[in-house]
């Protein structure tokens, strides 16, 4: 499995939560909420301090990372994260 980030959802990503270079960007699966790929749970992020690194992107100076313990939830699957045009937010898509 694989990080896919677009440039512009990464910058999204630097401005928004005001990250900078060297700061690291984490996704997790979470309970609760709704997931093509798993039932009961959703993506999460936070501003993490990687532990036991899975798979990761370095992009715009941050470090966009799933921790080991978390690569159950994508089912084998990439993450593609880009910027939705409509929204002007992340949009993400696993597959």
């Amino acid at each position: 499995m694989k990080i896919h980030i677009s440039h512009e959802a990464a910058q999204w990503y630097k401005n928004e939560l005001q990250l900078k270079n060297g700061d690291n960007v984490r996704f997790y699966a979470r309970y609760g909420g709704h997931s093509s790929v798993q039932q009961g749970f959703s993506l999460g992020l936070s501003t993490d301090v990687p532990m036991d690194i899975g798979v990761k992107e370095e992009i715009v100076g941050i470090t966009f990372f799933i921790e080991d313990g978390d690569l159950w939830y994508f089912d084998e699957k990439d993450l593609y994260i880009d910027i939705n045009q409509q929204f002007s937010e992340p949009e993400f898509r696993i597959s």
